[in-house]
């Protein structure tokens, strides 16, 4: 463990998180955690847990990993996408060159229904796109 600690910790959860402050300047050395907020990235919520009053600094601190947490979500779900499409190609070679006819007969209709079901939304939201961009010219 590094010798020195941040300030502040955040539990992560799936939509936001708890906030504590770390303390370690106490007589015996231990590693205090104190629950300072809850946050919730979804809305932009922040609630100071109990009846607390969170400092500016505490405040700017928390707005300050937030902004970060989405820009690390954002990343992540385009990140997810891109990995999607290379299991997609290597499903593909599989489905070509290494799948016995029982593993098809296990995977065949519910790749299948996904990959409509894919098509249809990515289809759909394209027209949408090239329809928007018709009417901004």
């Amino acid at each position: 463990m590094s010798a020195e600690l941040p300030d502040y910790y955040f539990r992560v959860r799936e939509n936001g998180a708890f906030v504590y402050r770390v303390d370690t300047e106490n007589r015996q050395r231990r590693i205090d955690m104190d629950q300072i907020a809850v946050v919730n990235i979804r809305n932009g919520q922040i609630k100071p847990h109990g009846d607390r009053e969170l400092s500016e600094h505490e405040l700017e601190v928390i707005r300050d990993w937030m902004a970060e947490r989405l820009e690390l979500q954002e990343y992540r779900d385009i990140d997810d996408i891109h990995r999607a499409v290379d299991y997609l190609n290597t499903t593909a070679h599989w489905a070509q060159s290494r799948a016995t006819d029982d593993q098809l007969e296990q995977v065949t209709d519910a790749l299948l229904l996904a990959m409509h079901d894919l098509r249809t939304v990515l289809v759909r939201k394209k027209a949408d796109r090239i329809l928007r961009n018709r009417g901004e010219d």
